[in-house]
C-alpha cells in the first residue's frame, strides 16, 4: 500500500516503505521493534534485491563501463574520508573516530538506487552500470579501510588485512569460475531436477551461496547476489528466473528491507546534535554527489549524466549501517555519537531517491525508457 501511494503522489515507492518504518517504529508510535526476524527478512531482502539487479543488468554494459566505474568510486571514496572525516574533528571526536567516520560515509549502498533505477527503466543504461560497478569497487574499497582501522587499533577480532585481500582475490577468481562454466552447468542441470519452477530454485541456490561466500570473504552478501545474478543472466534462463523470482522479493522480503531502514530511526535527544546531524547530511550527500559526478565527468561523461552518477551514488543504507555496527562493536566509535551517526545515514538513504528521480528526468533519453 506504501508503494501505491507513493506512486499516487509521484515519489519512489521505496520512500513510502521508508516512510512506514519511521511511523510503526521507534521514531513515532513504537509499535515495531528490530527484531531477529525482522533482520533476518530484511538481510533476505537486499540479497534478493541485488540478485535480480544482477539478472537485469547487461554484462556487456558493465564491462564497457568498467574504467569509469573504478574511477567514480576511487574519488567517491576519497570526498567522504577526507572532508567529511575533517569536518568531525569540529564536533570533538578523535582523530581516529573522524578518520572512521569518513569510512562509514564512504560506504554506498546501491540496493535502494536500483529499486529507483529498476522502477524507471534506467537500470540498463551507461549510466546504470556504471552506478552499478562504481558501488562494487566502492564496497570493496569500504571493506579494506574498515580491516585497516580495526588492524589498528589491535582488536582480537581483527584479522590480518593480507589474508583478508587474499580471500577476497579467491572470491573474484570464483566469480569467474560461475560466469564460465559453474552457473551455466547448474542452470542446465536444473532441468533434470523433478520440481516445479526449478530453474528458478537453482537460480536460488547459487544466488544464496554466493551471498554466503562474499560474507565470508567480508564483502556484503548483496554483492554476491549481484554477481549471481549476472552469471544466472547469461544463461538461457534469464526471463524465466527472473518472471519467477520478483514475485518472491517484492511480496514480502524487498519492503521489509526499505521499511527496516525507517525502523532505525530514533528522534530520542535529537536537538542536542542537532548541528552535527544537518552538517553531516549534507556533506554525505554533497561529497557523493560532486564526488562521484568528478569521476563521471572525468570520463567524458554529459553534465546530466554526471549529475545522475552522483545521485545514484549518495545512499549510504546498509553498507553503512554495517559498516558503523561493525566500527561500534570494535570500539571505533564510542557509545554516545552511534545514534547520531545512524540518523544521518538514515536521512541520507531518504533523501537519496528523490534526488536520483529528479536526475533521472534529466536524462534526454529518460522518457522514452519510462515508457519501455
Amino acid at each position: 500500500m506504501a508503494g501505491h501511494f507513493s506512486h499516487l503522489v509521484g515519489i519512489p515507492a521505496v520512500i513510502g516503505e521508508i516512510i512506514v518504518g519511521v511511523i510503526v517504529g521507534p521514531a513515532i508510535f513504537n509499535l515495531v521493534k528490530l527484531n531477529t526476524l525482522v533482520n533476518t527478512f530484511s538481510e533476505i531482502g537486499v540479497v534478493i534485491l541485488m540478485f535480480i539487479g544482477g539478472l537485469e543488468s547487461n554484462l556487456q554494459l558493465l564491462k564497457k563501463y568498467l574504467r569509469p566505474a573504478i574511477i567514480v568510486a576511487i574519488i567517491g571514496v576519497i570526498f567522504p574520508v577526507v572532508i567529511m572525516g575533517g569536518v568531525s574533528l569540529f564536533f570533538g571526536f578523535t582523530q581516529f573516530e573522524s578518520l572512521f567516520i569518513g569510512v562509514i560515509f564512504s560506504a554506498t549502498s546501491v540496493s535502494i538506487s536500483v529499486e529507483v533505477l529498476k522502477e524507471f527503466h534506467t537500470l540498463d543504461t551507461k549510466e546504470g552500470a556504471t552506478i552499478l560497478g562504481a558501488a562494487v569497487a566502492d564496497d570493496i574499497i569500504g571493506v579494506i579501510l574498515l580491516s585497516i582501522m580495526i588492524s589498528m587499533i589491535g582488536s582480537k577480532n581483527t584479522t590480518n588485512i593480507g589474508i583478508v585481500l587474499i580471500e577476497q582475490i579467491a572470491f573474484f577468481a570464483g566469480v569467474y569460475l560461475l560466469f564460465r562454466w559453474i552457473a551455466p552447468l547448474l542452470m542446465s542441470l536444473s532441468n533434470h531436477l523433478l520440481m516445479a519452477v526449478s530453474p528458478a530454485i537453482m537460480s536460488m541456490i547459487i544466488c544464496l551461496g554466493m551471498a554466503w561466500l562474499a560474507n565470508l570473504v567480508g564483502l556484503s552478501g548483496a554483492i554476491g547476489a549481484f554477481f549471481a545474478g549476472i552469471a544466472v543472466a547469461q544463461t538461457d534462463y534469464q526471463k524465466e528466473v527472473d518472471t519467477n523470482i520478483e514475485p518472491v522479493g517484492y511480496t514480502l522480503f524487498i519492503p521489509i528491507f526499505f521499511v527496516s531502514v525507517g525502523l532505525n530511526m530514533t528522534f530520542s535527544d535529537v536537538w542536542k546534535s542537532l548541528p552535527f546531524i544537518l552538517i553531516m547530511t549534507i556533506l554525505g550527500v554533497l561529497t557523493k554527489l560532486y564526488g562521484c559526478g568528478l569521476g563521471a565527468k572525468l570520463n567524458g561523461f554529459t553534465k546530466e549524466s554526471n549529475y545522475l552518477v552522483g545521485t545514484g551514488m549518495i545512499s549510504r543504507g546498509e553498507m553503512a549501517l554495517i559498516t558503523a555496527q561493525i566500527g561500534f562493536s570494535a570500539n571505533l566509535l564510542s557509545s554516545a555519537y552511534y545514534s547520531d551517526v545512524i540518523l544521518v545515514i538514515i536521512l541520507i538513504t531518504i533523501i537519496a531517491p528523490f534526488m536520483l528521480k529528479q536526475a533521472i528526468k534529466k536524462i534526454p533519453y529518460s522518457n522514452n525508457l519510462q515508457t519501455n
